[in-house]
């Protein structure tokens, strides 16, 4: 697999975790920018079915890429055959796909970047690890992640539990991104205001959270660049 890249020159719209807000989704992309959608394009909303479509559709034509996101890895996985445990939420995702969308959520899954370096950007869909800086995102192949491939879909767990039920992150790893480096990313909800969080690092350098509960309750944030 050749990672995708951002075409030279291209001014880009950064989408956030969309969870199947076709809605909010179809506004997103409106737009002759280039879309790079941070992952998490299904379950929760209403219509992951369209959103799963509206983003292969940009895959096909040049016009965008998505990182991979934990739930996009998850329904793959589950599409696939694999082991995984399909709770509800997978589990309506499913029933709204038809046999062609099936193939082609498991095909692109598979094909999409864990994360993307662009000059002075980085994208990714949990958290940053250093050596993405000293290497493209790797085959994954649908495999079960571990490693920097595990921080870019998960964050930095503490090892802890919310109480919520799921695990705590940390934002230790923004103090490692280096200065000059902006690193986008979504998985954790951190805004308070509805819009992206920003928070800068040890070193210099900075992490926007674009994820504001699109298909949860909130809504789709993203920034344009360039």
């Amino acid at each position: 697999m050749t990672n995708p890249a951002i075409p030279a020159g291209a001014q880009v719209r950064v989408v956030g975790d969309v969870h199947g807000d076709a809605t909010g989704f179809a506004y997103a992309i409106a737009t002759d920018r280039f879309i790079v959608q941070l992952g998490d394009l299904a379950d929760h909303g209403p219509d992951s079915a369209a959103t799963l479509r509206m983003m292969f559709a940009l895959v096909e034509r040049g016009r965008g890429l998505f990182l991979l996101g934990n739930h996009d890895l998850k329904l793959a996985r589950a599409l696939s055959g694999d082991n995984v445990r399909i709770d509800p939420v997978v589990q309506a995702t499913i029933g709204q796909l038809d046999d062609t969308l099936k193939a082609q959520t498991v095909r692109l899954v598979a094909e999409a970047p864990a994360w993307l370096r662009d000059g002075s950007a980085l994208f990714v869909h949990g958290g940053f690890h250093t050596e993405m800086l000293q290497q493209p995102s790797p085959e994954h192949g649908l495999d079960r992640p571990h490693g920097p491939l595990a921080r870019a879909l998960y964050g930095e767990p503490t090892g802890r539990m919310q109480s919520d039920g799921y695990p705590e992150r940390s934002l230790r790893w923004v103090d490692r991104i280096p200065d000059g480096l902006t690193v986008y990313c979504g998985h954790d909800r951190r805004s308070s205001d509805g819009r992206p969080y920003m928070r800068n690092g040890a070193l210099g350098g900075t992490a926007v959270f674009l994820d504001t509960g699109a298909g949860k309750g909130g809504h789709l944030s993203w920034i344009d660049l360039g």
